[in-house]
């Protein structure tokens, strides 16, 4: 039997005949199917000669028609493929048109982060490295209304703006000098001190001054201060330390001249200046009103125990505050006179007659380099038996037992002493007769430190 093969149902279609059902036929008119069957193929022959001379391209065989319809199935998928990734492609693309700057700022904002977290690695101690950290949180969000503007505008002239709106502006902090990052945050605040100091270092004293001048003045002004006063008093303070300051010179000068000189010389220089005794006693009554206890005063209390009928004689008396203290005679000698009640004498030779006087004082008067004759003048006034108060700095003796053996070689022996007090020393002899060394023995002991204040 022939078989059909599978392009000729097609062929007809191909030709416009319509297609052509298969019919089942008996035996007889199967030989006159096969004729049939090979006047169609030769038709279809013809017909295909004829399209081939009219159409250069060859019909495909029933191969490369398969072929064709299974493509034909595929193209619309590849197709639909292609238009929605182009469709993607197109979307994209605007998105990018409209957010073309805020996609590099956010490469931006990714830079600047990782610049962050490396600075932060380097030095998360500091405290600038912390404020950085925080002005690039603030510079990485976007403004969602400039995002609008921009997507607004199209085009090149969009792109401008945006790159020019997106450009940091700089800051004041930013222009501000700042340190490095090796420096320690201690570091950089004393960078900052010095320099503040050092701006006002050079700055001028007139600069408030001016300011307050260029300020705005009220309507109603008050009157001005007459500077004349002002001046005049400043003049008169100015005046008034400068002689204080001269005065102390004075005083300091005076006593030096007291302790390394003999009562003698000293007697002649007050004669000479009066009122060098006066400010010399004016500097000393200043410098003993500082102490906790007055000498004076110890000595006073302790006469003021005894009967009031003995003879005091009071070697450099001063002012004469010990006979004004008590109630008993007193001689008052001195180098020169504050008061009417004073004998202006030499200490070493007093106008008193022997063994006329039943206490002798000296009040922080043992000066000059002559102590031993004040002590044997003592010795020939007092009475047998009388006392002898000494009252004199504590500075001033290098060995305290040396001194009382001294005394005590001069005909005195000692009752008591007190030295308990941090600014004097108090001692207390009784007479036991004259001297008992003659006028050429040296006693070592007798020699006290000189009392010299210092310049304050």
């Amino acid at each position: 039997m022939f078989e059909e093969p599978e392009w000729a149902e097609a062929a007809p279609v191909a030709a416009g005949l319509g297609p052509v059902t298969s019919r089942p036929l008996p035996a007889a008119a199967s030989q006159n199917k096969g004729s049939k069957c090979h006047q169609l193929l030769a038709t279809l022959r013809t017909l295909e000669a004829a399209s081939l001379s009219q159409n250069p391209p060859s019909l495909p065989s029933s191969d490369s028609e398969e072929e064709e319809v299974k493509r034909k199935k595929k193209c619309p998928k590849k197709a639909s493929f292609a238009s929605a990734s182009a469709e993607v492609g197109k979307k994209r693309k605007k998105k990018c048109q409209k957010q073309g700057p805020p996609c590099s700022d956010s490469e931006e904002e990714v830079e600047r982060k990782k610049t962050c977290r490396k600075q932060a690695l380097l030095g998360s101690n500091s405290a600038e490295e912390e404020k950085r950290k925080r002005k690039c949180q603030k510079h990485a969000p976007l403004n969602p209304a400039q995002h609008l503007d921009d997507a607004d505008q199209t085009g090149p002239k969009a792109w401008k703006n945006s790159a020019t709106n997106d450009l940091p502006k700089p800051s004041p902090e930013s222009t501000s000098p700042k340190p490095p990052h090796t420096l320690s945050r201690k570091q950089w605040r004393n960078r900052q001190k010095n320099k503040r100091r050092h701006k006002n270092k050079f700055r001028s004293p007139e600069v408030p001054d001016q300011a307050l001048a260029e300020a705005p003045t009220e309507k109603t002004e008050v009157p001005p201060v007459p500077r004349t006063e002002n001046h005049e008093a400043r003049a008169g303070a100015l005046r008034a330390r400068m002689a204080q300051r001269l005065d102390g010179a004075r005083f300091r000068y005076l006593n030096e001249q007291l302790y390394s000189r003999p009562s003698s010389a000293a007697q002649r220089l007050f004669q000479e200046d009066p009122e060098a005794f006066i400010l010399y006693h004016r500097g000393f009554q200043s410098q003993v009103k500082k102490w906790p206890l007055q000498p004076v005063d110890r000595i006073a209390k302790d006469l003021r125990q005894r009967p009031a009928s003995l003879v005091v004689a009071d070697f450099g008396c001063g002012d004469c505050r010990l006979a004004s203290s008590i109630r008993n005679p007193v001689h008052c000698f001195d180098l020169a006179s504050l008061d009417p009640r004073v004998t202006v004498c030499d200490m070493a030779q007093v106008p008193l007659e022997d063994e006329s006087v039943d206490v002798a004082v000296f009040c922080l008067s043992l000066m000059g380099t002559n102590i031993r004759d004040f002590l044997e003048e003592a010795n020939r006034v007092l009475k047998p038996g009388g006392l002898l108060k000494v009252a004199e700095v504590s500075s001033r003796f290098e060995d305290v037992w040396t001194f009382l053996r001294a005394v005590t070689k001069l005909g005195f022996k000692v009752v008591s002493k007190d030295l308990t007090n941090s600014h004097f020393f108090l001692f207390d002899f009784q007479k036991t007769g004259p001297p008992q060394v003659g006028p050429k023995a040296q006693l070592s002991g007798l020699k006290l430190q000189p009392c010299l204040y210092k310049r304050r």
